[in-house]
């Protein structure tokens, strides 16, 4: 039997692509921007991510519509007794102050020496007598465990929505594709996915050795846009890696800086030379609603370890925030009638 969220998207005339970039610990914001979409109905036809937005997209693809943010919060909220719910959706009312910084950066260094449970760790776990020769800081054989028990991946890889994850060849440094519509996929290609090197082992898929996708492609757009369809499409790219941030005046905030720029670059270049590829296109009509994550002047340069519960919480409610305000900057959510790239946001 159909659910109502599937016979919406079923009676569009255009297709919806969700693509999740790759940022780790920042990926609550990704939860965030998905619930607001997931309110509104507006469940995609094909989702696209890579490291913590291939884990994030397998988590909704792998999951019935009406437990999708169920599963989400199980992932990004293991503890329900935690302090700072998510299910704030109203301002931060607490001050920016030095504690804060402190309080952030602490609880980055404490998920470096102690990992994330469910995920990864602790630090220089994979160099344990008994863990395989994959040279790393810490071992992710645990976020395989998380994601047999919270993903359907016989759900994921029926199809709807499709579902895929990038990674990258460690040796010959090719792209590589994890699509259902192709291959079947398991909790191995979403954690080849997020294999960052140094932090995270290389895993081996069918005699190749693969590492994060974001190394090459940290908002993978080039599958959604390297697949012709007659129908217009419309894909919305949640991007946790801003290109433009003020000036920084630190030594933190330039670190943080530059973590943003070394991503966000490769974003720019892609979506540039995708608008020039489809400009004299006259049967394609793509729109591109990016939706990023613009607001962080309370993050710390180790943003991408800090796990904690209150910040976990801060980014989902950042990210539900930036939903809403990109629905309601394009509220009929539809393609653009011009032919080519038309790109909204960002």
């Amino acid at each position: 039997m159909m659910d109502h969220n599937t016979a919406v998207a079923a009676s569009r005339d255009f297709d919806l692509v969700l693509v999740l970039s790759g940022g780790n610990a920042l990926g609550a914001f990704e939860a965030g921007v998905y619930e607001v979409l997931h309110h509104r109905g507006l469940q995609p036809d094909w989702i696209v991510g890579t490291s913590i937005g291939a884990i994030n997209g397998a988590l909704i693809a792998g999951a019935p519509p009406e437990k999708r943010i169920e599963t989400l919060r199980a992932f990004w909220r293991p503890d329900p007794s935690a302090s700072a719910p998510i299910t704030d959706a109203g301002p931060l009312s607490f001050p920016w102050s030095m504690a804060e910084t402190w309080r952030r950066s602490n609880a980055a260094i404490s998920t470096f020496a102690a990992g994330r449970p469910g995920l990864f760790g602790p630090l220089l776990s994979a160099l344990a007598p008994l863990a395989p020769n994959e040279p790393s800081l810490f071992e992710t054989h645990q976020l395989e465990t998380t994601l047999d028990r919270l993903v359907d991946f016989a759900r994921l890889n029926v199809g709807a929505p499709r579902f895929t994850a990038t990674a990258l060849d460690l040796e010959t440094g090719e792209d590589v594709v994890f699509d259902t519509a192709s291959r079947r996929i398991d909790a191995r290609h979403v954690r080849a996915s997020a294999a960052l090197p140094v932090l995270f082992p290389p895993v081996e898929i069918d005699g190749r050795w693969h590492v994060d996708g974001g190394l090459s492609a940290n908002l993978p757009l080039d599958p959604v846009f390297t697949e012709f369809s007659p129908r217009p499409l419309l894909c919305l790219a949640v991007d946790l890696v801003p290109l433009r941030r003020p000036r920084p005046h630190t030594l933190g905030e330039v670190a943080s800086r530059a973590q943003d720029l070394a991503f966000a670059s490769q974003s720019r270049r892609t979506i540039a030379r995708w608008r020039a590829r489809l400009a004299d296109s006259q049967d394609r009509r793509v729109t591109l609603l990016r939706i990023v994550y613009s607001e962080q002047a309370r993050e710390v340069a180790a943003k991408a370890l800090d796990f904690s519960a209150r910040t976990v919480a801060e980014r989902w409610v950042a990210g539900r925030r930036a939903g809403e305000d990109a629905l309601r900057a394009w509220p009929e959510l539809r393609p653009c009638d011009e032919p080519g790239l038309s790109v909204i946001g960002g």
